[in-house]
Formats: C-alpha cells, structure tokens, sequence
C-alpha cells in the first residue's frame, strides 16, 4: 500500500516564539491536539524553535497510527509559516514480501 502525506501550510501573524510555545506547552497544545489523539504525549523529535514531530492514533478502527511533523519558518519578525505534514506510519502497512498461494509461480504447461 503506497501512502502520501497531507501537507498544510498556514502564514500566521504571530512571531515563530510565540507559535514555538503555543504547539511545545502541552496545556497550550491541548487546545488544538489533544493528548486523546496522540499515541504519545512525548514528541517523537525536537529540533529546538524549528520542528517537532509527534504520533498520532485514529479514534477509530482500525486505529492506525500517524506521524505528524510541525516545522517553523520565520516570514518575519511577526509572522511564521507552520507547515505541517502527515504520514501514516502504522506497522501493519508496510509492504510484505509474501505471494498468493494460489498464483505464486509463473504459468507452466503439463507435459505429456
């Protein structure tokens, strides 16, 4: 199953420190992504006032797991770009090596 990201980008008229603070403080980040939606309330990677990556879960099945990845880019000293990008992420979609049983060798012919 070949997956893409859903990539959002919003210019906000806030400077990045304010936006930094507003998706690391938990009670802050609640008010957008709850801690009911992630997998886990630890982000999964910090880079310090650039980027944070959390996972997420789905609320309902099959419960699939998400990656989502918040990045910063200063436009000015008052205003930020945040985009954010998805990706699934759950074990039970990577690609497995296995074949039918029913049609896992090429066609032969019976011989006589």
């Amino acid at each position: 199953m070949e997956t893409t990201d859903i990539v959002q980008e919003y210019e906000l008229e806030a400077p990045p420190e304010k936006v930094w603070r507003a998706i690391t403080i938990p009670t802050f980040r609640e008010r957008w992504l709850p801690d009911h939606d992630l997998a886990q309330a630890e982000p999964v990677a910090v880079i310090p006032n650039e980027e944070i990556l959390f996972r997420l879960r789905d609320d309902a099945p099959p419960f699939l797991e998400s990656v989502v990845h918040l990045q910063l880019q200063p436009i000015s000293s008052d205003r930020t770009l945040l985009t954010v990008r998805q990706r699934l992420a759950d074990g039970r979609l990577a690609s497995r090596d296995t074949k039918a049983a029913n049609s896992n060798e090429p066609v032969m012919m019976l011989a006589a």
